[in-house]
Order: structure tokens, then C-alpha cells, then sequence
């Protein structure tokens, strides 16, 4: 029973993956059809990532209060109904109405699952969940490369994922019951080698934003998701207008992107047995960062290809690694609120820092891609070696 309940989370997780990476391949044919600038998928994104950080922020007590079953079933309807919405949407104004149950949905979702697997399921499973978010957000763009290839038909695409979601909406629906069964008999947890917060953190006293290295945790949270955000929303218009990739094609490029986070994060839940979060947070900044070098140089098209995929897989392990990171840093004492701060830092990273390149764009050319990721990668890898640093003071 509690097998088949982590199968319906990862389906779950799935589908929080496939709009993610929607609205960043299908732009560039659905900025032409509504005859709006580069800028406004910026702000699209930007409505939908505020609302997941809304969700975010409420969910602690709306989950206490219907469960995380019951949370995620009509997180999934609402995305659901969102999506189908973007496929009869008349104009933008249309559009940003229906990206905000979009953003909210999301956002439910995200928490109470994190939440949930990492209170009733084993640690590497957290790897292995946002592993399952790759492979929505993989194949996002496949199916909407494969429309788009036939004649500009976002809309199609749009629909078939509304579909995809009303069908994990009925499932989710009929194995509600499970979710408490398991809550009762399920008593592993995901904390069995969290050390107690007073051998670390000797002030119990302490408010979780004063202590020592917690704001350079959140800075990575921030620098991290921007990036992860940046790269999917803006990779294909810089491979149609500066490297002039065909649309369909930049589309499958970027779900390659995707694909290399998916099969990081599957290799990471395997990985994590072996080496430390650490070890792999600065493995997977190094990589990223060589990747968006790779956008950089003035190389042929397929190292364009090949710097996605390396960035892809950089990013891989970093999200889950910092995440289970959270209680070993700044002990379990305080490690539920402070993980309740990154992912609203998190989530703030995803919503102004894409927007923040489209509007630098507009005004002068999207060939500024490579070189902004480039900097929020350099920040990342920053704030994050800074943090090690501290730590190991404090070990001391």
C-alpha cells in the first residue's frame, strides 16, 4: 500500500513538471498569434510563480486542515482547469487570468508532497520525487514540439496536457483513502540521520534568521531556481532568434535540458548513498556553469545542444541535496520553518529573475542569455562555497 501511494506522488510530481516548461517552447508561436512583445511571457511567468508562492506560503494550515490527498487532488483539478483554459484563452488579458490557478495549484502541490515524502518515505526518495518533476517537465516539450511541428498548433498542446492532468485528477480522486492509511501505518521517516538542533545550533533560543549561514542557504535557493526558471522560459527564443534553430527543433533542445535534470535527479537518489549533499551541490554548480560556457562561445549549433544538457544535468542535484541539506545545516529544531523559507525564496527566484531577463532583452537583444546565466550560476556557486565555509568554522 504504501509502494502504490509513492507511484500515485511520483504521477503526482509528474504532472507538476508538465506545465512548467509549457509556456517557454510554445512562446515564440504564441507571442506571433497575439501579437505581443518578448517581454509579456515574462510577466506570465512571473503571475504564475507568484501565485505558487502564495499557495506555498498557505499551505502549512491548509494542509493540516484537508490533508495532503485531498490538497493535491484539487491542485491537480485547478492546474488542470488552468491549462485547458490557455487553450481557449481569446487574448493575453485571457491568459493571465488563467495563470493564476495555475501558479496556486502548483504551489500546493509542491509543498504538501515535499512535505509529505519527506516525513512518511526515506531520503533518497526526495531525489527521486523531483526526478519524477523532470519527467513532466521532459516531456512538456516533446508534446508540444510534436503540435507545433504541424501547423502552429500551441493550442492542441496546451489541451492534450489539460487532458493528461483530468486523468491524474480521477485517479488521485479514487485513492484518496490511501493517503491516511498510510499516515497510520507508515512510521519511517525521511530524518532518521538528522542530528539534534542543540548540537548544533547551542542557542535554543535563536530565531531561524539569525543563525549563521542561514541567509546565504536562501541566497542559493534564490540563484538556484532563478536559474533553473531563467534557462526553460528563455532558452528557446535565444535558439530561434540568435542561433536560428527552427521553433520545433529548439523545443525538443530544451526538453533536452529537461531530460538531463530528470535523469541527474534518478542517478542522484543512487548517488547519495556514496557521496555527501555537498560534494554533489558544488559537482553539479561546476557542470552547470561549464554548460552555460559552452552557450557563451561562439561554437556551432550543437554545442548550444550540448551546453543545455550539461546545465540540465548540473542543476540536477542541487534542489533535492540543499533540501535534504536544510536539518543537517541548522538543525531539526528549526529546520520546518527555515525549509518554509527557501522554497518562498525559491520561489521568488523563479518569479522575478526570468522576467528580469526578458526586460533587459526587450531593450537591447536576447543574445544577453548565455551571459545572465552564466552570472546567476557564478552567484550560486558563491553563496553556496561561502556557506561551507561558515560551517566548517562552526564544526571547529
Amino acid at each position: 500500500m504504501t509502494t502504490f501511494l509513492l507511484v500515485i506522488i511520483y504521477l503526482a510530481f509528474i504532472s507538476l513538471g508538465l506545465p512548467d516548461s509549457l509556456l517557454g517552447v510554445a512562446w515564440p508561436v504564441m507571442k506571433s498569434d497575439y501579437g505581443a512583445p518578448l517581454e509579456t511571457a515574462g510577466f506570465l511567468f512571473m503571475t504564475i510563480a507568484g501565485g505558487t508562492i502564495i499557495s506555498s506560503l498557505a499551505s502549512g494550515k491548509i494542509l493540516k486542515r484537508f490533508g495532503t490527498g485531498q490538497v493535491t487532488f484539487v491542485s491537480v483539478l485547478m492546474t488542470a482547469g488552468a491549462l485547458l483554459g490557455f487553450n481557449f484563452a481569446p487574448s493575453v488579458l485571457w491568459l493571465f487570468l488563467f495563470a493564476i490557478p495555475l501558479g496556486l495549484g502548483a504551489g500546493a502541490i509542491d509543498a504538501g508532497l515535499n512535505d509529505y515524502v519527506a516525513t512518511h518515505y526515506k531520503a533518497h526518495h526526495m531525489s527521486w520525487l523531483h526526478c519524477f518533476w523532470g519527467v513532466g517537465a521532459t516531456f512538456g516539450p516533446i508534446i508540444m514540439a510534436q503540435f507545433i511541428s504541424g501547423q502552429n498548433t500551441w493550442r492542441n498542446g496546451y489541451f492534450t496536457i489539460a487532458a493528461i492532468q483530468f486523468t491524474l485528477a480521477i485517479i488521485l480522486f479514487f485513492t484518496l483513502p490511501l493517503w491516511n492509511r498510510v499516515v497510520k501505518n507508515n512510521n519511517t521517516t525521511s530524518n532518521e540521520e538528522i542530528v539534534d538542533s542543540d548540537e548544533i545550533i547551542r542557542d535554543g533560543e535563536v530565531k531561524p534568521l539569525q543563525i549563521k549561514g542561514v541567509k546565504l542557504a536562501l541566497a542559493s535557493f534564490l540563484f538556484y531556481c532563478g536559474v533553473e526558471a531563467t534557462v526553460g522560459l528563455w532558452g528557446s527564443s535565444y535558439l530561434v532568434n540568435v542561433r536560428e534553430i527552427p521553433v520545433a527543433v529548439a523545443a525538443q533542445w530544451v526538453s533536452f535540458y529537461y531530460a538531463g535534470i530528470t535523469i541527474g535527479r534518478f542517478l542522484t537518489g543512487f548517488v547519495t548513498f556514496k557521496y555527501s549533499n555537498r560534494s554533489l551541490i558544488r559537482t553539479g554548480q561546476l557542470l552547470a556553469l561549464t554548460g552555460a560556457i559552452f552557450l557563451f562561445l561562439p561554437l556551432p549549433s550543437v554545442f548550444s545542444l550540448v551546453g543545455f544538457i550539461m546545465i540540465g544535468l548540473g542543476l540536477a542535484p542541487i534542489f533535492p541535496c540543499m533540501l535534504h541539506e536544510t536539518p543537517t545545516r541548522f538543525g531539526k529544531k528549526h529546520s520546518q520553518t527555515i525549509m518554509g523559507y527557501q522554497m518562498a525564496v525559491a520561489y521568488t527566484g523563479s518569479t522575478f529573475l526570468p522576467p528580469l531577463l526578458g526586460f533587459m532583452a526587450s531593450y537591447t537583444t536576447i543574445g544577453i542569455f548565455p551571459i545572465c546565466i552564466i552570472l546567476i550560476i557564478a552567484a550560486m556557486l558563491l553563496s553556496s562555497e561561502k556557506l561551507n565555509v561558515l560551517l566548517t568554522k562552526r564544526l571547529y
